[in-house]
Formats: C-alpha cells, structure tokens, sequence
C-alpha cells in the first residue's frame, strides 16, 4: 500500500500547474497545499505534461511508472558519464543502484521535481563530455528552469567556458542559458514580472528547522540566523575561490592541452583525462555548495548521491583504502535515512563531507617538480701536447 504521505508533494506540484492549466498567468497566484509555488517556468511546463499524462495527476500509479523509467534513464546517463572517465571502481556500481532506500523513494515513490532537475543536468554532462557545448548550455538552463539547485554547478560551468573558449568565446553560451530562460518565463514575465522573478528565483528563502538533514545539531536561533546564513556563503565562495585556484586548473590530462586549449602546467595533479577533469570541475562545484548549503531536506540527497562515488575515486588510491571510501557512502546513506534527523547524525553527516573535502584538496594537490641538476660533462682527454 501506498504510504499516507506519498501524494502530499504530488498533489501540490498538480495543484500549482492546473492553475497554469485554467490560464493563470500570474506566479504569485499559482499556489498548492503546501504553500505558493517557487520553482522557474520549465518546472511548470514538465510537470503540466504529467499532469495531462495521469489524468489531471489522478493516476499516481501511472506517475510512478514514469518515474522508474527516469530513474533508469537517469542510472544510463551517470554511469555513461562514469565509464568515460574510467575513474570508478565497477562494484561500486552495485551501490549506486540497489543500496539506497532514500533515493528510490525520492524518484519513484514520492515523486519529487528534484529528479527532473538532475537528469536533465547529466544529460548536460554527456553533451559537454561530446564536446556539444551548445546543446549542453541549453540543456543546463532547462534543468536550472526545473530546480534552482543546478545552479551549484554553475561556478564550475563557467571555469570551463572561460578555459575552453575565452573570455568572449563563453559569451554566446551564457547568453544560450539566459535566453532559455527569458523564453520559458516570457508569458509569466509579459503579466507579473516582478511576481515571477521573485517567487521563481527566491535566494532568501527561509527553510524550516524540523526538516533539516544537516543542521540538527545547531539551536533553531542559529539555523534562522541571517549572520550564519552570510558566513555560509562566504565559506562557500572562498572554497570555490581556492579550488579554481589550486586545483581546478592543474587537474588535467596528457591530453588537455590539445582538447581544452589551454597549456599544460609542469606538474600534473592526478592521472585525469579530459573527461575526468570536466567531471571532477563540475562534481566538486556543486559539492561545495551542498557543504555549504543553509539547509539539507530529505529529497536533497539526489543532487550528489550520483556524484559522491566519482569524488571518493577520482584521486589516486591504493588497495587498502577502498574500504573506508565504501564506509564513508554507507555512514552518508544512513545519515540520510536517520527520520527525523538527529544531534549525531547531522554531526556524522558533516564529519562525512569534511573528509571528502579532504580528500579531493590533499588528493589532488600538486606534485613538488624536482630540479635536478644537469649531468656534468665526462672531462675529455688531455692531449699528447698538454701531456
């Protein structure tokens, strides 16, 4: 049976597009049961699709079929993504797919727009992978107009633009992101701007303590506090700061050089191809912002689940320290399906992201150049006359 708190989402997402569905044009005026809408248009139109799909979002039963089937599509793309970077062990594989009741439950049962987003977004990956920017920017904006967490990856987006195509070469994909936007939005945009922009692309938002995944330890004054709000934004920002420093541009291949354009720095992190380097820039982006982020729910976990086992791999390891890499996916798994979250496991689940920050910053730093001195020459034999 069906548990009783299946349909609340559901039922809102269904909610807030019929109204779009009776015609109203007005974003503040699209509201659900559990409060107004705050998602941009492309969450609308896909979900109004559905909508139609499953009889006026009556057929739950049928909106779970096709969400398996976007778990699946899903599953293709990320392991598409893997296997280009041969970075991951295949094991870890079996993980991925079968060792998470969390993010089953998101896709299938509970049937959140968050999925949506993130498999629009690895479809993105594959095209920048194929070396299809274009179509890869515009994908990108799509699955920022789904959900607004995208936009985590943007900072590592806009690194590679800048290195692969300059300062004016990224211009005309910036504005194949924006312009999507302004064409998904246009009809909302002609009646309430202001509406729209504020409710569609809210950063202040407010998140309620009792849903928390991540800050459980902290008192609810803290957690509402917009001090603490500011000082994670700037933690945020100075470790996008120190990685596109110090470790997004000397992650590279052999081949970068020839792919991306750019030269090659002297010392070389890890044995990363071009592939890898653009995965590792675009997973860590979006890592530091969920490290960062002011506030965790349980349907957040699918923004980087697909994304831990790539950032445990993607630095040299030996034999012996696969071991702790799973654990670390085990003890995150359990953090995330701790309900109600609690003091240790919000604790563990920091403790978690620490060591994988780590990890990446230490496993990728650069490796001291050597400056040997150049052999002398053997002396040359005295001549007859100098003898």
């Amino acid at each position: 049976r069906r548990p009783a708190d299946t349909e609340i989402d559901w039922k809102a997402y269904m909610q807030e597009v019929e109204g779009f569905a009776n015609g109203t044009l007005d974003y503040t005026q699209l509201k659900g049961d559990t409060g107004p809408l705050v998602y941009p248009a492309g969450f609308v139109y896909i979900f109004l699709g559905l909508y139609y799909a499953t009889g006026r979002g009556s057929d739950i039963r049928l909106a779970q079929y096709l969400f398996a089937g976007l778990y699946l599509l899903n599953l293709l793309l990320v392991f598409r993504i893997y296997c280009r970077t041969n970075k991951v062990p295949p094991y870890v594989f079996f993980f991925m797919c079968c060792a998470s009741y969390r993010i089953h439950s998101i896709f299938v049962l509970r049937l959140f727009n968050d999925p949506v987003a993130m498999a629009i977004l690895f479809l993105a990956i594959n095209l920048f992978l194929e070396e299809r920017w274009s179509w890869g920017c515009l994908l990108f904006s799509l699955a920022v107009s789904v959900k607004m967490n995208i936009l985590l990856f943007a900072p590592g987006l806009l690194f590679l633009l800048l290195q692969r195509f300059g300062l004016l070469g990224c211009i005309p994909k910036l504005c194949i992101c924006a312009l999507l936007q302004v064409v998904l939005g246009l009809p909302f945009l002609l009646v309430n701007p202001m509406g729209y922009l504020t409710r569609s692309f809210d950063l202040g938002r407010q998140f309620q303590f009792k849903w928390t995944v991540n800050w459980r330890f902290l008192p609810e004054e803290v957690f509402q506090n917009r001090v603490f709000h500011a000082a994670l934004l700037l933690a945020h920002l100075a470790g996008l700061g120190l990685f596109a420093l110090h470790r997004w541009h000397r992650s590279c291949a052999g081949q970068l050089g020839s792919c991306c354009g750019i030269t090659r720095p002297a010392s070389c992190v890890c044995p990363l191809n071009a592939s890898a380097w653009i995965v590792f820039i675009l997973f860590s982006s979006n890592f530091l912002g969920v490290c960062c982020s002011r506030s965790l729910h349980y349907q957040f976990y699918v923004w980087y689940f697909h994304t831990l086992p790539y950032l445990l791999w993607c630095t040299p390891t030996t034999k012996l320290a696969h071991m702790p890499k799973v654990l670390l996916l085990g003890v995150i798994e359990l953090c995330w399906n701790t309900y109600p979250s609690t003091v240790c496991s919000s604790l563990s689940l920091h403790i978690c992201h620490g060591l994988i920050l780590l990890q990446l910053w230490y496993g990728t730093a650069p490796t001291p150049v050597s400056h040997t001195p150049p052999l002398s020459r053997k002396p040359t034999a005295m001549s007859k006359k100098a003898q």
